[in-house]
């Protein structure tokens, strides 16, 4: 091994460790004490929940760790979007979980919780997937309200969705665990059946409180909407659990009798693991994100016996397309090579810019790849379409757009790998969050944004420059340094990882070495899915 692969290896370890550290912080949700104090009320938390419903010793995998990461720190936080949500198996069976954290704010929705809550729900409608909603919450945060309650994407999009899901024969399973409160109190009783715990879980329009407000009358929480009352009374709520652990062993039960799915019928076969170390991906990635490297490196460190089979291999260079096997399935691998390519013509390419021709064979391809059933991996590391008047001339818009037009109308399942930059037009092109991939997500190396954070702070030094100048003034250069890294140090905070995840603009962030679990359950999960509609370009200039 070289010294650039130790030093691409300790910086890559070093993000992974900083990721951890940070993942165990956002598993205490509110913190220590008010996991004690939920302890203490005979109730578990949201991540016990989850864990004591799937199976144990079963791969899951968590959407949304750091969703809310920094923001509303003026509210005091919102760890994950006081939500959590997983994608595993109960009694064999793929399901995704959505559990409120009552140690965040009680549970309580903030705007980033509702755009969490409609993802999860996204998830299940496009793969078909059974719901599991543990609902421990105080409904909409007040202090936040305009932010989260008339808009389409809102908090009432989640009762809709409630809607839809029951008419598709989507499976939806609601337990009533804690508070549950004036619209909030649809979500379960809109799904096909509902739980509640006995003396903690409690369901009700208007609390005691205010029914004694709005008309006088005086009444306890446990008479008005406890588990007597729902079962017994009003009939709203199915069955009567004796507390946390008896509510989710009745979720098991009912789930292990649901009968099989319509399947897509995507490619299988016995999986095998990369021949070649999946742990050299560290090494082989660079520290700084514009230097150069072989993506063919990572790809083969990725797929069952590092067998891939490119297509176009010697064309479009710049776009490595090709066939492959991730844990047994067939997938169809688009990734931007992060090396200088040199063409046939003796011309030569920078890596991780699309050029007309790498966007043309990856529009052939990916079509290549509907007409196949097959689903699609995208790698991104890609800083953006090539620009210069030889392209321009060129028709690279052209060919941009046909390339974005094949993944728009794409109906086979898409996955998205940010493994590294993720700029401009650069990201739509390979499948970026407005493109429905089923799922997409990052490793700590990745950067999102239009152009990177040096790029960036010398076009809005130009401007500012250019601003001054017609008035008459001009910068210093020691004006002009403090500028740009003032510009530069704002900017390189967005383009990280953590604030694209904290946004939602990626499910997650992950350990590369698991990113082969994420596209394998991924798939299985659109297994579930038949495709409904033939894929069509519409209209496209050739």
């Amino acid at each position: 091994m070289d010294i650039n692969f130790n030093k691409n290896e300790d910086h890559n370890k070093l993000l992974l460790s900083d990721l951890k550290r940070k993942l165990v912080k956002v598993k205490l949700g509110g913190g220590e004490k008010r996991i004690a104090k939920l302890h203490e009320q005979g109730k578990l938390t949201a991540r016990e929940r989850i864990d004591y419903l799937l199976d144990k010793g079963a791969k899951s995998i968590e959407i949304g760790a750091f969703v809310g990461d920094q923001m509303y720190e003026e509210h005091g936080g919102c760890p994950s979007g006081g939500v959590v949500v997983k994608i595993g198996y109960i009694k064999g069976k793929q399901c995704i979980v959505v559990a409120n954290d009552a140690t965040v704010k009680a549970g309580a929705w903030f705007p980033i919780t509702g755009k969490k809550n409609l993802r999860a729900q996204e998830i299940a409608i496009e793969n078909k997937l059974p719901i599991i909603y543990l609902v421990d919450s105080a409904g909409v945060y007040l202090p936040l309200q305009d932010e989260i309650f008339p808009d389409k994407e809102h908090f009432g999009r989640i009762f809709r969705n409630n809607a839809v899901m029951s008419s598709m024969g989507i499976t939806q399973i609601a337990a009533v665990m804690g508070s549950c409160v004036a619209g909030g109190a649809y979500l379960p009783i809109m799904s096909d059946e509902a739980l509640i715990v006995d003396k903690t879980g409690s369901i009700f329009l208007a609390g005691s409180y205010l029914v004694k407000a709005a008309i006088g009358e005086s009444i306890d929480n446990e008479t008005l909407g406890g588990a007597t009352t729902h079962c017994e009374i009003s009939g709203v709520t199915d069955y009567k659990a004796k507390d946390d652990k008896d509510a989710l062993d009745t979720i098991k039960n009912i789930v292990d009798k649901i009968g099989d799915f319509d399947k897509a019928g995507y490619n299988r076969v016995k999986p095998a693991k990369p021949s070649l170390p999946q742990e050299d991906i560290y090494g082989i990635l660079p520290k700084a994100r514009s230097e150069q490297y072989d993506m063919l490196e990572i790809i083969k460190r990725l797929v069952d016996n590092s067998e891939f089979e490119q297509y176009k291999e010697g064309y479009g260079q710049t776009i490595i397309t090709g066939y492959a096997r991730i844990d047994g399935w067939a997938v169809g691998i688009v990734a931007n090579q992060r090396k200088v390519v040199k063409t046939k013509k003796g011309e030569m390419q920078f890596g991780g810019v699309i050029y007309s021709d790498s966007a043309d064979k990856a529009t052939r391809f990916i079509a290549n790849c509907n007409q196949k059933k097959i689903p699609l991996v995208f790698l991104q590391d890609v800083t953006g379409f090539m620009v210069g008047s030889k392209s321009e001339h060129g028709g690279i818009i052209k060919d941009g757009a046909k390339m974005v037009n094949a993944v728009a109308n794409s109906v086979v399942p898409k996955f998205t790998v940010v493994v590294g930059n993720s700029y401009g037009a650069g990201n739509y092109a390979m499948c970026g969050k407005a493109y429905d991939p089923r799922l997409i997500f990052a490793w700590p190396s990745a950067e999102l944004a239009v152009m990177g954070g040096a790029q960036a702070a010398k076009v809005l030094l130009q401007i500012e420059a250019s601003s001054l100048k017609a008035k008459g003034e001009e910068l210093t250069a020691a004006q002009e340094e403090e500028l740009f890294n003032k510009i530069k140090a704002k900017y390189d905070n967005q383009v990280s990882p953590y604030y694209a995840a904290a946004r939602l603009w990626t499910d997650a962030i992950i350990d590369p070495l698991d990113t082969r679990t994420w596209i394998s359950m991924g798939i299985e999960a659109a297994n579930h899915s038949p495709i409904e509609k033939p894929f069509n370009l519409g209209v496209i200039q050739v």
